[in-house]
């Protein structure tokens, strides 16, 4: 049975979404500002922890955190032609300060590239500044029409990586390492999230790109979610800005960059891989709190005894497992339980008198609710039980979230059956189409291709749409 005020995945998707966000207490709408939420504590905590394990991954490959402004002169987001004609129709811009007009507007950063460029062209003169390494932790503003807690709002939180390179052999090479050992590794061990990694197409990329690599997931309604991107730059944005150095002939040469970055999305892809109708489930090592303790006693006498064996228990789990004890004594057990499994914790640990005695505790999984997840444990070894446990888990939920994408993959070789794959799922197959022939499905099924995979067909076969006989395959797929 669903929990109240959840509606059921299968009755509206969408629906269930929003309730999750809800009940969960993950955000509120900021109605007073348009398309933009508020993080509440719970939905924030998941943040803090996608970002610290995100920074630990940047930072181990030789990036540092710098941060530049928010303002940036609109001039400089002209500069670079394809860039600017991509992010016009989201741009935000302050024309009027203290009631006077500003003799040039600034734009609200809907990304960084432009600002960036400008103080890299300063700060970069030789070979030996090479490469530049950073990475920016800030918020951005594009203005949504239609926006979706934490997927698709105004304002959004992010990480920003720009880095500068002496060729493009550094650029591809670093545009590849954060898709595949930051982004990649991230995702699927921490977040329990299987992606797809592959190049977008010329009309998919970023604007102003070279190259476009991205990661690709797919929601439990079939729908893909892009869940980062890595972009190589190429000489178009050190052109614009002239971010150019001298080798080590003393010969003036233009850099090639990079940028590449992840959202508060990956909040949303959290929550549509792995939830329930019973509420957020959340993987052991993204989860804030990993296993909450709810202790029962209807007596001062009961409480005494059972906090003191919670308390012995817990004190062997401090810095091995983050917990949490619920000792509100103005809620019932009852009312605790729905909380923690509607907040999605992976653990719920229950210890009452008769556990007390019996030198148990009562063990609930949050992946498996109901009688089928919940088992009684000797106290004894409780601490490396809890830690096999939450691995158990965190591998139930990517094999899971792994087969669901499995079966729901289909290899389309006419329209009719494209139209049917992404109606339920993914679409594999052979493309040699041109960017009007993906415009033409985009119209016709509502899809786009996703991405050109990594692992491509060792043998060649017809498009799917223009019968030419080609090695190359793509995904198709309706996305958020």
């Amino acid at each position: 049975m669903p929990k109240a005020g959840i509606t059921p995945r299968a009755q509206d998707y969408s629906q269930w979404y929003l309730d999750i966000v809800r009940e969960a207490d993950l955000a509120d709408y900021a109605e007073i500002v348009r398309g933009s939420i508020v993080f509440k504590p719970t939905g924030y905590a998941i943040w803090e922890a996608i970002q610290s394990g995100l920074d630990l991954r940047i930072k181990a490959t030789g990036h540092v955190n710098a941060y530049f402004p928010l303002l940036i002169p609109k001039s400089l987001l002209l500069k670079e032609a394809e860039h600017v004609e991509g992010f016009a129709p989201e741009v935000a811009e302050v024309t009027r300060v203290s009631g006077v007009e500003l003799a040039e507007p600034y734009v609200i950063r809907p990304t960084s590239e432009t600002i960036i460029g400008y103080f890299y062209a300063k700060w970069i003169r030789s070979w030996r500044d090479l490469p530049l390494l950073i990475n920016q932790w800030a918020n951005v503003v594009r203005w949504e029409m239609r926006t979706r807690p934490f997927l698709r709002t105004t304002e959004f939180l992010w990480q920003e990586g720009h880095t500068v390179h002496a060729t493009e052999e550094d650029a591809e090479r670093e545009t590849l390492l954060i898709l595949h050992d930051v982004y990649g590794d991230f995702l699927e061990n921490e977040m329990a999230i299987p992606v797809i990694k592959g190049l977008k197409t010329e009309k998919e990329k970023f604007a102003g790109a070279l190259r476009t690599y991205a990661l690709e997931a797919m929601m439990q309604d079939g729908r893909a979610l892009q869940a980062g991107t890595s972009h190589n730059l190429g000489q178009n944005f050190a052109k614009a800005f002239d971010i150019t150095f001298s080798d080590q002939n003393n010969t003036i040469q233009v850099a090639w960059t990079t940028s590449w970055g992840v959202s508060t999305r990956l909040i949303g892809a959290l929550i549509m891989v792995h939830s329930d109708d019973e509420g957020l489930v959340l993987p052991p090592r993204i989860a804030p709190t990993q296993v909450v303790v709810v202790p029962i006693y209807k007596n001062e006498a009961e409480k005494v005894s059972v906090m003191a064996t919670v308390a012995r228990l817990t004190a062997e789990w401090k810095g091995r497992i983050r917990f949490k004890v619920d000792g509100r004594d103005n809620l019932s057990p009852g009312f605790k339980f729905n909380e923690w499994e509607l907040k999605g914790i992976p653990i719920r640990v229950e210890i009452g008198p008769k556990d007390v005695a019996k030198e148990t505790v009562a063990v609930a999984r949050r992946d498996r609710p109901g009688r089928e997840g919940k088992s009684f444990i000797p106290q004894a070894g409780l601490t490396e039980h809890l830690i096999e446990l939450l691995a158990d888990i965190q591998q139930s939920l990517f094999t899971k979230a792994l087969k669901f994408r499995e079966e729901h993959t289909f290899f389309a070789t006419n329209l009719a059956e494209l139209q049917a794959a992404v109606e339920q799922g993914f679409a594999r197959c052979y493309w040699a189409g041109s960017k009007e022939d993906e415009q033409r499905i985009q119209t016709d099924f509502k899809a786009t291709i996703r991405a050109i995979p990594f692992d491509q067909p060792p043998t060649p076969g017809p498009c799917v749409l223009t019968g030419q006989e080609t090695t190359q395959q793509v995904i198709f797929a309706r996305a958020y």
